[in-house]
């Protein structure tokens, strides 16, 4: 499996320690043929994203929302199939 990850701010620090993961310039270069998109910060970056053209762009569009950024009716109506942690739903 190919790991592909993007961060507005930790990538140059985080890069040496995970060699194994590509890193890229935006969210839809990380999205663009993925099976699985991870949500893991809550920069307002990620908050403000369009799912719309993420979900377009996977292989498979579901969403790993660890941080409840966007709801589920939201996610879903823009093509994911969405989990987010700790909530129902």
């Amino acid at each position: 499996a190919k790991v592909v990850a993007y961060d507005p701010e930790g990538m140059e620090v985080a890069a040496p320690m995970m060699p194994g993961v590509t890193m890229v310039k935006d969210a839809y270069e990380a999205a663009a043929g993925a099976d699985v998109l991870v949500l893991v910060t809550e920069w307002d970056i990620f908050r403000a994203l369009d799912l719309k053209r993420l979900a377009a762009s996977m292989v498979q569009p579901v969403l790993v929302d660890l941080r409840n950024i966007y709801p589920v009716a939201e996610a879903t109506e823009a093509g994911f199939a969405i989990t987010r942690v700790g909530q129902k739903g």
